[in-house]
Formats: structure tokens, C-alpha cells, sequence
């Protein structure tokens, strides 16, 4: 682990109330990163997702109101697929 890896703040045990909103996307964005390659799908297949995401009627500010998650982290997994009971994906 290199120094500026130890540097970095990562909120383990925060509220979402209690954070900053930009420094909670920052986390999530970087939680997205780090992800063992494994276990995301590719590029092409992430934005796929995400188009058809774009257009579903029950994304409400980056969130499904389905299940509540946050689509960006939903589509990036191979194991999830879309909650809706017609699955979209």
C-alpha cells in the first residue's frame, strides 16, 4: 500500500446524513473501482444496463425505487440483474 493509498479517508460507519454528498459519491466511485474485476461486468455490458436503467420509469435521482440501490453499483455486478419482477436485465 503506497502513501497516498494510507491517506486516503474512507467513511466506514457514517450516516449518509452526516456525510458530504460530494465526498459519499467520492467513496462509492472509488468502492466501484476497486472491485475485483471478477466480479463486474465489462464495459459494454455495464453501459447497457445502464441505457436501459436510463429509460426505466422507476429510476428516481440514480436510485431504483424498486429495490433502492444505487443503479451504477447495481449494473456493475455480475451477479445482479434488474429487481423489477419483468426483469429488464
Amino acid at each position: 500500500m503506497g502513501m497516498e493509498e494510507k491517506n486516503q479517508r474512507y467513511c466506514r460507519k457514517c450516516l449518509l446524513r452526516e456525510m458530504d454528498e460530494e465526498e459519499y459519491f467520492e467513496n462509492l466511485y472509488d468502492y466501484m473501482e476497486r472491485l475485483d474485476e471478477d466480479l463486474k461486468v465489462n464495459n459494454e455490458e455495464y453501459e447497457r444496463r445502464l441505457s436501459i436503467c436510463k429509460d426505466c420509469e422507476k429510476l428516481l435521482n440514480g436510485m431504483c425505487t424498486i429495490c433502492g440501490c444505487y443503479v451504477e453499483l447495481r449494473a456493475l455486478m455480475k451477479k445482479n440483474s434488474c429487481p423489477n419482477v419483468e426483469k429488464k436485465w
